[in-house]
């Protein structure tokens, strides 16, 4: 299995299930994490990565970290400072209708957003309310390419495509889409040598479906072009991740792979779950397991079957621990005070 792994964890691509993922891995194998000086969970986001931003770094004696997960813009040259050569890298993207209708939600305090009535009416005319000058402006248009260390308000050419295509490329191992997050996971598996129970995992950080409203065919147009360096990065990885499915997977193996997780699935929310599935953040009884509520989206968590022993009492809660909780334990945990 492969021990040394960076995750560039782009906003609202279903990136917080797969950071409980290496989570779980990380703290199962006693593995080091990069965590940001000071805690919390980003490298002083959105400004470009920066190796001292890591808590324990120091250009002196640099040491290396297993994995490398928290919010950060990427910039290689930093990030090699910190962790192996021999890292394998990988990132998660989503298509940008649903990113731009998620963000928008998720982030309508934001400069940007605040003042626009709806999604339409900040695509109907966006210069009214977008300012790239100001600080939080990359959360309204072409968020990926920015989380890649990109400029988002780049004019659109066809070199410059294909030099930010190539850039990721020559950057990246695998670029996993979270519209096909099962076989995601089993090309994650693949390319880490992980067994299934590594890559299972509960949706973590989903909004409750009355804060999604469907998204008119007229708006999806301007979406696309007001993000249009995002729709050129995800049709290209899109294409590819099929690619690479049909060249090192195969489709038939591939839905046996995804059909062996989605029942080892079911069968850990028939062990783990009261009522199987996600709740309303008011119905979480436990609340160290109630995630985040951020802008005007309701955030979904679990309840946990009363009763269980603690080995798997212990699995199921790692399953459902939100990020920002679970951080929190893994941070304390590595940076516990030595007993005098």
């Amino acid at each position: 299995p492969k021990t040394n792994v960076v995750f560039l964890k782009v906003h609202k691509s279903a990136s917080s299930t797969v950071m409980n993922i290496l989570f779980r891995f990380g703290e199962m194998h006693n593995l080091t994490f990069a965590f940001p000086v000071g805690g919390g969970n980003q490298f002083f986001y959105p400004q470009h990565f920066l190796a001292k931003f890591v808590r324990g770094f120091s250009p002196r004696s640099p040491r290396q970290f297993n994995i490398l997960c928290h919010h950060m813009r990427f910039l290689q040259p930093e990030v090699e400072k910190v962790v192996s050569s021999s890292a394998v890298y990988f990132s998660i993207l989503r298509n940008p209708v649903q990113l731009m209708e998620s963000s928008f939600v998720y982030y309508k305090g934001t400069s940007a957003f605040s003042r626009a009535r709806s999604l339409e009416d900040f695509l109907s005319e966006p210069y009214q309310y977008y300012n790239p000058a100001h600080g939080d402006s990359h959360y309204a248009r072409n968020l990926m390419t920015f989380d890649f260390g990109f400029n988002p308000d780049a004019e659109v050419s066809a070199e410059r495509v294909q030099l930010m295509l190539k850039a990721i490329e020559a950057s990246f191992d695998l670029l996993l889409i979270s519209e096909y997050f099962d076989e995601s996971m089993v090309l994650l598996k693949e390319m880490l040598c992980w067994d299934l129970d590594s890559v299972v995992f509960f949706p973590l950080n989903s909004r409750d479906s009355s804060t999604k409203s469907p998204i008119p065919d007229s708006i999806v147009e301007k979406i696309k072009d007001w993000n249009r360096l995002d729709w050129e990065i995800y049709t290209h990885f899109n294409r590819t991740f099929w690619e690479r499915i049909n060249r090192d997977i195969g489709r038939e193996r591939m839905q046996r792979e995804v059909k062996a997780l989605r029942e080892r699935q079911a069968e850990l929310a028939r062990i783990c779950l009261q009522g199987m599935g996600s709740v309303a953040p008011k119905d979480i009884k436990d609340s160290s397991l109630r995630p985040l509520q951020h802008g005007n989206a309701k955030i979904l968590g679990y309840n946990l079957k009363q009763g269980l022993d603690k080995e798997t009492e212990h699995m199921c809660r790692r399953l459902v621990t939100p990020e920002l909780q679970y951080s929190s334990a893994l941070y304390k945990k590595q940076f516990a005070p030595m007993p005098p």
